[in-house]
């Protein structure tokens, strides 16, 4: 028995990966070809390079102290830096953890804090900013690595020197499937944010189901602007695991998402409902600078049914309609509407059906272990490898949504039809329930989009002391148009049931949304909702 017990864990052991070894893999078939290009600065990697300044970071940072387990705080634009800078935390064990580069100084210290990073890497900015007033409230964090900057005594290692400074030769750490490799914070909607533990499995069925989904091989290239703190940045990574060429942009801007489509033949397009909305409206000629491209992504949010249809009749190039979370990086353990098999968009209205090993099913939402029948709203459950081994140091949290049998709770609403593709509602904390009635707002806004005059929408809850919550709607007109807010009620009546109508129109200028994709619907709650304080 004790001889049986050796060998097994001898033999788990000898099985454990690391999931950065697709690059030592990729070296072998692409040596010099482009893996990652960054117009921004007019530069590029190549897969040799990309190992070799992988390696030599790994190096540099376990001379400075990083051991396997450490946490390594990535508080950096969307750059090559900041990939690499993942890269080579994972390569020797370490547990990375993205801070976006928006983020503010009590934001980026409950991060640093609750992770007790003892390394930070970030740019001259968010050290002079945001790290270097916070580091006496931060006693775990040992050096800071300045990207773009000098070494300054005492203070900060510039990455510069500790690149060129280390070996270019370094053996991925041995790591198990399991072994954890990234701290994902959600989003924040609602207060302080959650850390998603991320592991090296996880990674390893993102990639493949990505990869699947998109049918990627070595002749794509990837335009990718979604923020590289954001799990999103798992489709690039896809890319490169396929031995393709990821464009990095820093950040959406129209003009030059078009120009590198067109300069770089892009055959992959990164989309989001916001942006496919803006390339509906285009003016003529849009169409030619996608020539190239074989498929959109989308994801972040429900896109409406509207824009999709428009999008693909005037573009002729399919849409990945992806549904997924920072707890199961994206479609790792997810659906997706893949461009091989368009018609599970069921007339560009649902999510798809599961990829790589995911299971989906839906639940009660007050007793998860109360399955729904097809056609009937609840709370969506995934389960499979891609989902995280829970929340960082909150058993509370981690107990409420990852359950035991593996099931996943998401927090989102919706449905399976008779041929198990699901359809995403809202989400759970958006929900509006006037007066018992569920009112789920991506429905009410899909409905005014169709408004002749409107060109983006937000539906959210407002208080009423009767019916405790009654829908509103903030509307952005189109360019030159004018409505009042009888006008646009009364084109939702005509096309919902009563209740679903919204109470009241706020005419804005913008919808609030987090990193350009994700609806605030709470910044709208907050500012015009009305609600009492408690």
């Amino acid at each position: 028995m004790a001889a049986f017990s050796y060998f097994t864990s001898s033999l788990e052991a000898w099985k454990m990966p690391n999931f950065t070894t697709f690059l030592d893999v990729n070296i072998h078939y692409f040596p010099v070809k482009r893996a990652l290009v960054f117009p921004a600065r007019n530069e590029y990697y190549t897969y040799r390079d990309l190992l070799n300044v992988v390696n030599r970071l790994g190096n540099g940072l376990k001379r400075l102290g990083v051991k396997k387990g450490d946490r390594v705080c990535v508080y950096l634009p969307s750059c090559p830096e900041t990939l690499i800078s993942y890269f080579a935390t994972w390569r020797i064990g370490g547990v990375c953890v993205p801070a976006n580069i928006i983020l503010k100084k009590h934001e980026v210290t409950h991060i640093i804090r609750n992770s007790e990073s003892s390394m930070v890497i970030t740019n001259e900015q968010g050290y002079r900013e945001v790290i270097l007033p916070l580091k006496p409230e931060m006693p775990a964090l040992r050096n800071v690595v300045i990207v773009g900057g000098k070494d300054i005594e005492g203070e900060t290692v510039s990455w510069k020197s500790l690149v060129e400074e280390s070996p270019s030769g370094l053996r991925a750490e041995n790591c198990g499937f399991d072994d954890l490799c990234q701290l994902q914070y959600t989003a924040g909607t609602t207060g302080l944010p959650k850390s998603a533990m991320l592991t090296h499995g996880n990674w390893m069925a993102a990639v493949e189901a990505e990869g699947w989904v998109l049918g990627l091989s070595e002749n794509d290239v990837y335009l990718g602007f979604y923020p590289m703190a954001h799990v999103g940045v798992s489709w690039g990574i896809s890319v490169l695991k396929a031995g393709g060429t990821f464009i990095i942009m820093e950040r959406f801007n129209l003009e030059e998402y078009l120009k590198l489509t067109a300069q770089y033949g892009v055959t992959v397009l990164s989309g989001m409902p916001p942006v496919l909305h803006t390339l509906v409206n285009s003016p003529p000629g849009t169409e030619d600078y996608f020539r190239t491209v074989r498929v959109v992504i989308s994801g972040g949010g429900p896109l409406p049914q509207k824009v999709w249809e428009d999008f693909e009749r005037r573009f002729r190039i399919p849409v990945a309609n992806a549904y997924g979370l920072s707890e199961t990086i994206v479609v790792g353990t997810a659906p997706s509407v893949t461009p091989k098999f368009t018609y599970l968009s069921k007339g560009y209205k649902s999510v798809g059906a599961p990829v790589g090993y995911c299971e989906v099913k839906i639940v009660d939402e007050k007793n998860p272990q109360e399955e729904k029948k097809p056609n009937e709203v609840g709370e969506i459950a995934l389960r499979g490898p891609g989902v995280a081994k829970g929340y960082w140091r909150n058993p509370e949290a981690t107990a409420e949504a990852f359950l035991l049998d593996g099931w996943f709770l998401t927090g989102d609403l919706g449905y399976l039809d008779e041929d198990g593709v699901l359809y995403v509602t809202d989400r759970k904390k958006d929900l509006i329930i006037m007066s018992g009635w569920n009112i789920y707002p991506a429905e009410v806004e899909n409905v005014l989009l169709h408004h002749p005059k409107i060109a983006d929408v937000a539906v959210f809850a407002r208080y009423d002391e009767r019916r405790g919550e009654i829908p509103a709607a903030a509307v952005v007109l189109k360019p030159g148009e004018k409505a009042d807010e009888e006008d646009i009620i009364s084109f939702a009546r005509e096309r919902l049931a009563d209740y679903k109508v919204p109470r009241a129109i706020v005419f804005v200028d913008s919808i609030p949304r987090m990193g350009g994709w994700k609806t605030l619907r709470r910044v709208l709650r907050e500012k015009y909702g009305g609600f009492p304080s408690k």
